[in-house]
C-alpha cells in the first residue's frame, strides 16, 4: 500500500531513518508500487526499491544514517 505521509511508513524505517531520507523512502516506494500494479511481489520490490533509493544518498555509521555529502 502506498504511503501518504512519512508518518505513515513503518515504525523502523521512522525510527531509524532522518526526516529527509524518509521522504525518499516514501517517494520511491510510492512511485516504484504503481509501476509494479499486478505483480505478486509489488510490496516486496517496492521496499527493496525505497532501501536503494535511500542508500544512494545515505549512508548508515554505526547506529545513524547520515547523508553522504555529510560523511567525514
Amino acid at each position: 500500500m502506498p504511503y501518504r505521509l512519512n508518518e505513515d511508513l513503518p515504525l523502523p524505517i521512522r525510527s531509524h531513518l532522518p526526516s529527509h531520507a524518509q521522504d525518499i523512502y516514501r517517494e520511491a516506494f510510492n512511485h516504484c508500487f504503481a509501476a509494479h500494479a499486478g505483480d505478486r511481489r509489488q510490496e516486496e520490490i517496492a521496499h527493496r526499491t525505497a532501501w536503494s533509493a535511500v542508500k544512494r544518498s545515505y549512508v548508515k555509521l554505526g547506529d545513524h544514517w547520515v547523508a553522504r555529502s555529510d560523511r567525514r
